[in-house]
C-alpha cells in the first residue's frame, strides 16, 4: 500500500521532466507583494538567457529557505536582517562562508532597504504623545496586530518587546494588509510595517522611530543556490545586473502600483525592467519573451486544472487505502477502534501545520518538498477518517440475517465480502467519499502557501493586496467545484439506491 501511495504521488508530478538538462530555473518568493514583484523581476531578468524559468509563490521565510536548500527553488529575494536574525540566528563575520555551508550564495544589495518598523495613525500617536517605539512603554492599553511570522521571529515582536520593555498584552496575529486596514479603521492601534510599503503613504501613517536601535538593516538581496552558477552562469550574471539599481523610492512605487492601483505583479515587474532599467522597450514585446497576461477565463482554467491535480490523486489514494482499512477495522473491532482513533487524530491536526510537516517528509520520499507532493499527501491524510468511518459503519449496519444467508450458500469470506457485504455497504461508503472530496476541495486552497497552485494562489494574493475580485477569482470557483463534486456524488448515491430497490 505504501508503494501504491508513492506511485500515485509520483504520477502527480507527470509532465515535470526532472532531468538536469531540462530542469527549469525556479524562482521563489514569499507571500507578500514586494517579494512577489521581485520574484517576477528575477524571472524577467533570466528568461532572455535561460528561457525556461518557472515562478513559485511559497509561504514565509522558513518555507522559502527549506525549498532553496532542498533544491525545489533556485533563487528567491531575501533581506540581510532576516538572513542573520531568523535563518542563521547569528551574525557571522563572513556571511558568504556561513551560507556556503548550506550550498547557498548571496548577491550584493539590490540598492534598497526594507526595514521592519512600527506604524500608527498620526492622530492617535499625536493624542498620546507617541513618536518613537520607546514611547509605547507608557501606553500598555494599546492594541497591536502583527503578521504571525513577526510574532514568532527573534527580530520581531518577542525581541522588540524584550529590548524596549514593552508592556502591551493585547496582541493578535493577522494578515499584513488587513492589519493596515484595522489601524486605519481604529480597530488596532499599532502594526508592523515594511519601510517600502505603499500603504504608509496611502494611509498617511506615522512610522515610529526605532530610537533604541533594535531592528537590524534589511538590505534586499538575492539568495540563490551555489550550483546555479555552474548550471546557468548567464542567469546569475543577469541577476547581479540588478545590484545597486533599485532605490527605496522605486520599490515603494512598485508596491503602490500593486497594492493601491491593483496592477498585477508580472505587469509591474515588466514595466520596471523595460522603463526604469532600460532593459527593453515598454512598447515592444514583453521582457524575457513572457506572454501577455492571460484572460480571466484562462486564469480560472489553469487554477482549476492545478486544483484538480491536488484533489483527484489524493482522493484516489485515500479510497484505495481507506476502504480496505475500514474492512479490516470492521472485522477486528478492537483494532478498529485504534484505527478510527488514529484517523480521527489526523483530522484534528490544523491543516496548515500538517501541510508544512509534509514538506520534509515528501522531500525525503520523492525528492521534492514543496509544490504538489506535500499538498497531496496532506489531503490524503485528511481524507482517511470519513471514508474509513463510513466503511466501518456500512459494514456493521448489514443485518445479521443477510450474513447468515451468505454462510448458508457456502460463500467464502472473500466472496461474501465482495458479493454481499460491500455492495450493501456501498451507499454509505460513497457518502464518506463524498465528504472527503468536498473537504479536499476546500482544504486544497492552502496549497498556495507552498507553491502547489490551484485556487489558493489568487485567494492568497487577493488577501495580500486586499483585492476582492482577485480573492473571488479563487473563492467562487472553489465553491462551485465543491458543489459540483457534491452533486456528482449525490447522483451516484441515487443510482446506487435505485439499484437496491
Amino acid at each position: 500500500m505504501t508503494r501504491l501511495l508513492l506511485g500515485l504521488l509520483a504520477l502527480s508530478l507527470a509532465g515535470c521532466d526532472r532531468t538536469p538538462a531540462a530542469k527549469p530555473v525556479v524562482v521563489g518568493s514569499k507571500k507578500f507583494t514586494e517579494s512577489i514583484v521581485l520574484g517576477e523581476i528575477a524571472a524577467g531578468l533570466m528568461r532572455p538567457v535561460v528561457g525556461n524559468v518557472r515562478r513559485d509563490d511559497l509561504g514565509g521565510t522558513p518555507v522559502c529557505w527549506v525549498a532553496l536548500t532542498q533544491g525545489d527553488i533556485d533563487i528567491y529575494p531575501e533581506y540581510t536582517g532576516t538572513i542573520t536574525r531568523q535563518i542563521l540566528q547569528a551574525n557571522p563575520p563572513d556571511l558568504d562562508a556561513a551560507l556556503a555551508v548550506h550550498g547557498v550564495k548571496v548577491s550584493k544589495s539590490l540598492g534598497f532597504r526594507n526595514n521592519y518598523a512600527l506604524g500608527m495613525r498620526k492622530d492617535v500617536a499625536a493624542a498620546r504623545g507617541i513618536r518613537a517605539v520607546s514611547d509605547l512603554k507608557r501606553h500598555a492599553d494599546l492594541r497591536c496586530g502583527f503578521i504571525h511570522e513577526f510574532l514568532d521571529r527573534p527580530d520581531g515582536w518577542p525581541g522588540l518587546k524584550a529590548h524596549y520593555g514593552l508592556p502591551q498584552v493585547n496582541v493578535q496575529g493577522m494578515n499584513h494588509s488587513l492589519a493596515y486596514r484595522a489601524v486605519v479603521e481604529k480597530a488596532l492601534d499599532v502594526t508592523e510595517v515594511y519601510t517600502t510599503d505603499g500603504e504608509i503613504a496611502q494611509y498617511d501613517l506615522l512610522v515610529l522611530d526605532d530610537d533604541a536601535k533594535f531592528f537590524p538593516s534589511y538590505e534586499a538581496v538575492w539568495l540563490y543556490r551555489a550550483d546555479l552558477e555552474a548550471r546557468h552562469p548567464a542567469a546569475v550574471a543577469a541577476l547581479k545586473s540588478l545590484e545597486g539599481r533599485v532605490s527605496e523610492a522605486d520599490m515603494q512605487r512598485l508596491n503602490n502600483r500593486v497594492q493601491v492601483e491593483k496592477a498585477s505583479e508580472p505587469a509591474v515587474a515588466q514595466e520596471f525592467l523595460a522603463a526604469t532599467l532600460q532593459l527593453g522597450d515598454a512598447t515592444a514585446e514583453p521582457i524575457g519573451n513572457a506572454t501577455a497576461e492571460p484572460s480571466l477565463l484562462a486564469r480560472v482554467g489553469r487554477s482549476t486544472y492545478e486544483h484538480l491535480k491536488l484533489v483527484v490523486p489524493s482522493l484516489l489514494v485515500a479510497v484505495l487505502v481507506s476502504v480496505p482499512l475500514g474492512v479490516f477495522a470492521a472485522r477486528r473491532p478492537r483494532i478498529g477502534r485504534v484505527v478510527l482513533l488514529a484517523t480521527g487524530v489526523l483530522q484534528t491536526v490544523p491543516s496548515l501545520a500538517l501541510l508544512l510537516f509534509m514538506i520534509p517528509v515528501m522531500k525525503f520520499l520523492l525528492g521534492r518538498g514543496t509544490g504538489a507532493p506535500p499538498a497531496i499527501a496532506a489531503l490524503f491524510l485528511y481524507s482517511l477518517l470519513p471514508i474509513v468511518r463510513n466503511t466501518v459503519t456500512g459494514l456493521q449496519s448489514i443485518p445479521e440475517s443477510l450474513r447468515e444467508s451468505a454462510d448458508a450458500l457456502g460463500l467464502s469470506p472473500w466472496a461474501a465480502l465482495t458479493r454481499v457485504e460491500l455492495p450493501l455497504a456501498l451507499p454509505t461508503i460513497v457518502a464518506g467519499i463524498k465528504t472527503a472530496a468536498v473537504i479536499n476541495v476546500g482544504t486544497a486552497t492552502l496549497g498556495g502557501f507552498i507553491g502547489a497552485g490551484g485556487y489558493g494562489r489568487p485567494i492568497l494574493r487577493g488577501i495580500d493586496k486586499l483585492d476582492i475580485p482577485l480573492m473571488l477569482e479563487g473563492a467562487i470557483p472553489a465553491a462551485l467545484l465543491a458543489l459540483a463534486v457534491e452533486a456528482f456524488f449525490e447522483v451516484v448515491e441515487r443510482v446506487l439506491a435505485g439499484r437496491r430497490s
